[in-house]
């Protein structure tokens, strides 16, 4: 699934540089503002995953509790 996904964002992504290159206009248009929001919304899900995974979660509660008990 992660592949077939990937794969369609990298043809969204070569199908706007070809229009950004034959163009040559300053700005975004909304086309491009939908492929960069898709981008993002797909990061902020990876890194959801990664963080909510039970390796990391530990390991970020065991940085937070070793701050918290550190001696000043």
């Amino acid at each position: 699934m992660f592949a077939v996904v990937r794969e369609r964002m990298c043809a969204l992504v070569c199908r706007t540089r070809v229009a950004l290159v034959a163009r040559r206009d300053a700005g975004m248009v909304t086309s491009e503002y939908a492929v960069g929001i898709i981008a993002a919304v797909a990061f902020a899900a990876v890194l959801y995953k990664v963080v909510t995974s039970g390796q990391v979660g530990s390991e970020l509660q065991a940085i937070v509790k070793k701050a918290l008990d550190a001696k000043m």
